[in-house]
């Protein structure tokens, strides 16, 4: 049975919050010391898990759930308010990009103060240093100060220097998603070889592929509480929930919430974009949108190959012959990736009578690779004069995420049957 490496229990945050200077200092001072000038903020609220000797354990949440305070204290770079941690071992820390850096250092410089905090002696760190470069591969880079790097050469050294000094304990904090996709394979891979060597590491990340590929077991926090721990899988799926403001019940399963977000009179099940472009004559108005997987949950995050359901209602002002109802998918640059409408999907035309209301579902499978992309949604046909127009349209009016375990090369994935064999 593998040993646990990491207990916390009941562990707590709490930040005093004061509405102005003086405040502090009238608490400070103050001849009755239980008056309070502050509110108590818990950044973590009771939070206990275990971490065990070759695992990968994964915390996820929205910002400001209280992930990265968490690591910062099992790091010993904040102190908890309540609890307690134990910690066997060796820990080696990827936090903030840069943390623990001195910018007039040179990269090598670097290596040795860090290396120093850790405990390691000049003759040890001396051997490593041959592996860390090499890893790093930022070439003469290395001997300039690390306020001339970029991000990526920043994170390279940093991860270099994380996992070459052979930790008992790993700590990543999102800092893999500023590297380019080769250094995030390399990266991984040494994950992998991490894990086999039977060291153990925790990782914050909000790439869910990722979470749910390398982590024996996840961790959901929200607003400082923790909310659920278990396998990969089925925590992502609690967290997509979350992601998408449905509510949490007390036994930690999620309650659906519908029509939650609201634009103008557009109501929706899911989180709308910040910045929606919307024109048209308003002839006809979608007053109505949501997505949902095959089961009727709402859908934000999507796996590659997921079916999913998007669905928007359209109100009518006036009477229209054979309206198009339209749906786009762009990247995050803006190249329109894929689309559809009921027009070139042949569906038989109808007329819309002043006053009604007509919904309108596309089953959709998500072939996209990994990333975000933006939905846009409209409204279109003939006016009474025959001529083209759009009666409502909205750009890029909600963000979805499609997750993946692979990529492919460009916009979306043929989904290839490959075979390999020897022939000789």
């Amino acid at each position: 049975m593998r040993k646990e490496i990491i207990k916390v229990s009941n562990l707590t945050k709490i930040y005093a919050l004061y509405k102005n200077p003086k405040d502090r200092l009238k608490e400070a001072f103050s001849i009755k010391k239980t008056k309070k000038y502050h509110d108590d903020f818990y950044a973590l609220k009771n939070i206990s898990f275990n971490v065990k000797e070759g695992e990968c354990y994964g915390i996820i949440g929205k910002n400001g759930s209280g992930k990265s305070t968490l690591l910062k204290i099992l790091t010993g770079v904040l102190t908890q308010t309540e609890g307690k941690i134990s910690i066997e071992g060796r820990i080696s820390a990827l936090l903030e990009l840069g943390a623990g850096f001195n910018q007039e250092y040179t990269g090598i410089e670097n290596i040795y103060l860090n290396a120093d905090i850790m405990g390691y002696t000049k003759k040890e760190i001396e051997e490593k240093i041959p592996e860390i470069v090499e890893f790093a591969d930022i070439g003469d880079h290395i001997y300039q100060p690390v306020k001339t790097y970029s991000s990526g050469m920043f994170v390279r050294l940093a991860f270099a220097l994380a996992i070459n000094v052979d930790p008992e304990v790993l700590i990543v904090d999102e800092a893999l998603s500023v590297g380019d996709a080769f250094f995030q394979l390399k990266c991984y891979k040494k994950f992998t070889d991490f894990k086999k060597r039977g060291k153990t590491i925790v990782f914050v990340t909000h790439d869910l592929s990722s979470v749910i590929k390398y982590c024996d077991r996840v961790m959901v926090i929200n607003e400082g509480e923790q909310i659920a721990e278990g396998d990969s899988r089925e925590m992502v799926d609690l967290y997509k929930q979350i992601l998408v403001d449905q509510e949490i019940s007390k036994n930690n399963t999620v309650e659906k919430k519908e029509l939650i977000n609201t634009h103008g009179k557009l109501k929706s099940n899911v989180r709308l974009s910040e910045n929606i472009l919307e024109y048209g004559t308003k002839q006809a108005e979608i007053i109505e949108i949501s997505i949902t997987d095959m089961e009727g949950k709402t859908c934000q995050q999507i796996e590659k190959f997921q079916k999913i359901d998007i669905n928007f209602k359209v109100q009518f002002h006036e009477k229209i012959n054979d309206p198009i109802l339209a749906f786009t998918i762009k990247d995050i640059k803006g190249t329109e990736i894929c689309g559809t409408n009921n027009m070139f999907e042949k569906i038989e035309g109808f007329t819309a009578e002043k006053g009604e209301i007509y919904q309108v579902s596309f089953i959709q499978e998500i072939a996209l690779q990994s990333g975000s992309y933006f939905l846009s949604l409209g409204c279109t046909g003939l006016d009474i004069k025959g001529n083209f127009s759009v009666f409502h349209r909205y750009y890029d009016i909600v963000e979805i995420s499609v997750m993946s375990m692979k990529d492919t090369v460009g916009f979306y994935d043929m989904n290839s049957m490959i075979k390999i064999k020897k022939v000789n």
